[in-house]
């Protein structure tokens, strides 16, 4: 009774975990990032767009300059004088200037700061996230998201990949009609291609998740020593355990 009960919980969990992670993003299916933390042009490439695009508003306060540059492989000098635009010394955590009560006042909401984004949200969801903007002229910035509706951001990419507008598709259920967004399309505006757009959201989602642990490969490298020394460990431990028991049987 036990074993089928069990059986029947799994069951229910199996189903019922899809749909929880659909509701949790707002019924809009994750697209997979499939980043690479471990590739150092991309993570370059990340952090460019990052202080281009997105330190305006949101903030890494727990991150510094300096350790960033030196993690994904940028010189000190470049970095300070391409990657820094306020004047910050490089040692200094990435801040900007803008003021909690003004970014409330002017977007609803103070932005979030990033520095963790990646471990809270997720790389697909950031990845979803920023493809997932188009065109609404009921928002006060024009646009919305179909993965955060109602969303209180600018489409900051926008120069990049233009002004999507929404795909619908109408769904009937007992008799009642709703409209449900699909996916986006775009205008053609953008100054990249569709693919070029979409391995610089990589490129920035990579940089996110990066920032998010910085010292994750050097822990998974750590870790891989540490399993290999103590198989080795086991080996010697396994052949003496043998000498000492030898004369017993």
């Amino acid at each position: 009774m036990m074993k089928k009960l069990i059986i029947g919980l799994f069951a229910l969990s199996v189903n019922l975990l899809p749909n929880m992670v659909m509701a949790a993003s707002g019924s809009v299916p994750l697209m997979e990032a499939n980043n690479d933390i471990s590739d150092q042009p991309s993570l370059q490439r990340g952090a460019k767009l990052f202080m281009n695009y997105c330190l305006g508003c949101h903030q890494m306060q727990y991150q510094r300059y300096e350790r960033t540059f030196r993690d994904i492989g940028i010189p000190t000098e470049v970095g300070q004088e391409q990657l820094i635009f306020d004047g910050s010394k490089v040692g200094s955590h990435i801040k900007n200037a803008i003021g909690k009560e003004d970014a409330a006042k002017w977007f609803g909401a103070a932005p979030p700061d990033l520095t963790n984004v990646a471990r809270v949200r997720g790389s697909d969801w950031i990845y979803t996230y920023l493809k997932s903007f188009y065109k609404d002229e009921s928002r006060p910035f024009g646009v919305n998201n179909t993965l955060f509706p109602s969303v209180g951001m600018p489409h900051v990419l926008q120069e990049l990949q233009g002004l999507p507008t929404a795909i619908t598709e109408e769904v009937t259920v007992d008799g009642v009609t709703t409209v449900h967004n699909t996916g986006t399309e775009t205008d053609g505006t953008g100054e990249m291609s569709e693919g070029e757009y979409d391995d610089a959201v990589r490129d920035l989602t990579n940089f996110l998740e990066y920032v998010g642990e910085p010292t994750r490969l050097e822990s998974e490298a750590l870790g891989i020593k540490v399993i290999g020394f103590l198989i080795i460990l086991f080996i010697l431990a396994f052949m003496l355990k043998k000498e000492y028991w030898r004369d017993v049987h």
